[in-house]
């Protein structure tokens, strides 16, 4: 009898115990489920967090590169006069398209004259691959640029408050000019005898 009531008892404590382990598991699925939706909802936050920075950095970007630009342009006119390129007229961010409206080129600042056309590229921190990048683009100007260009010689300029290690020597091998900020003031950095490579 001792051994039957024991046995009803381990029994009853069994089922408790099963009826607790249920509730134990609907707790951690709701808990599991109120996780999963908290993450949904923050990955949607942090989603909707990373688009706006991206936004505001792009802004500041194109800003920041517009204020470089107005910075650079007035000077460069000057600079340039005073290597016997005599020019007139000045044009900043001349946007290509393609057939179907897409941009596919940019032109920072092109200085033009009668027999002459400087285009450059204008960045804050000229790096290695913004030259290459503006190479590629002096190599499609006379297509891209058609009505500034037409029989003129063209001539390709860097400008930048500062450049990485070595790619202002890097630029001027290239044939390009290179316009760099010294104490405020740009200026142009390659020797009076420079021969700058025509396009």
């Amino acid at each position: 009898q001792e051994v039957g009531r024991r046995i009803d008892k381990l029994g009853e404590e069994i089922k408790e115990l099963r009826e607790l382990f249920k509730e134990t598991d609907k707790k951690f699925k709701e808990t599991d489920k109120r996780f999963k939706e908290t993450d949904r909802r923050l990955d949607r936050r942090f989603r909707e967090t990373d688009k706006k920075i991206k936004e505001l950095s792009n802004l500041f970007t194109t800003q920041w590169g517009k204020l470089v630009e107005a910075l650079v342009e007035p000077g460069a006119v000057n600079l340039f006069r005073e290597r016997g390129i005599d020019v007139y007229y000045t044009a900043r961010r001349i946007e290509v398209e393609d057939e179907k409206r897409r941009k596919i080129a940019e032109y920072d600042i092109v200085l033009v004259n009668d027999k002459e056309v400087v285009v450059i590229e204008v960045k804050t921190t000229v790096k290695k691959e913004d030259v290459d990048y503006f190479l590629e683009k002096l190599a499609k100007v006379r297509e891209h640029l058609r009505s500034f260009v037409r029989d003129k010689k063209v001539y390709g300029a860097v400008a930048g408050i500062s450049f990485d290690e070595g790619v202002d020597r890097y630029a001027y091998r290239c044939g390009l000019f290179v316009l760099r900020s010294e104490g405020g003031i740009i200026r142009i950095a390659n020797d009076p005898d420079f021969r700058p490579r025509v396009w």
